[in-house]
């Protein structure tokens, strides 16, 4: 395989569900044993936002029951994903491919914030970047860590596999919306959702137009990473960009 190819092969295979989802799930255990290990409790711990919202209707008809059933049906329909592409791509996989995946999601995350941070300005003017990213932190750092993980995983599933695809299937067949402008739609009002969340529950942040302005704009960019990178690349740089706020001593 020549390089030009082999780039080829690998741009296109890390969209797919035996490379993205195979990425994600180090971020999804990760998460889930920080979380438990921090809080003592899978039910009424501190968790991150979009992780409540997804598991709640689980929870409240079944508890901690509810919860495994929530486990089994997310592992479950991921690993049929995975298994069915396998599949298709004749069961190979390159597992180098995976710390390339990684690099792009480190190198993605450290721009991120400048790229949203300029953007913003433009939009709004001159806007100090850590006044728009800068939240109310009232949680130690381990918490942080652990939220920031869960952003990344469960905001990514939320807001863009979810919402975001959702969004645009209503546009195209409830509208009769062709494709581009569905697809335009549904990120700008999953972009304004993303943002509108970060204010809600008792851990949200007071509302600034320009930390709103700035997440907006984060949703934007993260939808169009996930149209472009797939679930994987995207959910460990949302993952790593906000850790690397907390490692920096910015916050949320």
């Amino acid at each position: 395989m020549s390089a030009m190819n082999a780039v080829k092969g690998y741009w296109a295979a890390a969209r797919a569900p035996r490379y993205s989802l195979l990425f994600a799930l180090p971020l999804l255990l990760l998460y889930e044993v920080l979380a438990l290990a921090i809080s003592q409790d899978a039910v009424a711990g501190v968790r991150n936002g979009a992780d409540v919202l997804l598991k709640w209707i689980f929870v409240a008809f079944g508890g901690r029951d509810g919860l495994v059933a929530f486990g089994v049906l997310l592992l479950g329909v991921g690993g049929w994903l995975v298994v069915r592409d396998l599949r298709r791509a004749g069961w190979r996989l390159h597992p180098g491919w995976f710390a390339l995946m990684l690099g792009e999601s480190v190198v993605y995350a450290l721009a991120f914030g400048t790229i949203t941070g300029l953007l913003t300005a433009v939009v709004l003017g001159s806007v100090p970047l850590l006044a728009a990213v800068q939240g109310a932190v009232r949680m130690d750092v381990p918490t942080q860590l652990m939220v920031s993980l869960g952003a990344g995983l469960y905001e990514e599933l939320l807001f863009r596999v979810l919402l975001v695809t959702g969004l645009a299937a209503l546009a195209r067949r409830g509208f009769g919306w062709r494709a581009g402008a569905a697809g335009v739609f549904a990120t700008l009002v999953g972009a304004l959702v993303f943002s509108a969340f970060h204010y809600v529950g008792p851990f949200g942040d007071p509302f600034e137009l320009g930390s709103f302005t700035f997440r907006a704009i984060a949703g934007v960019l993260f939808s169009g990473l996930y149209l472009l990178r797939g679930f994987g690349v995207t959910a460990w740089t949302h993952a790593l960009y906000d850790v690397f706020l907390v490692v920096s001593g910015v916050g949320l």
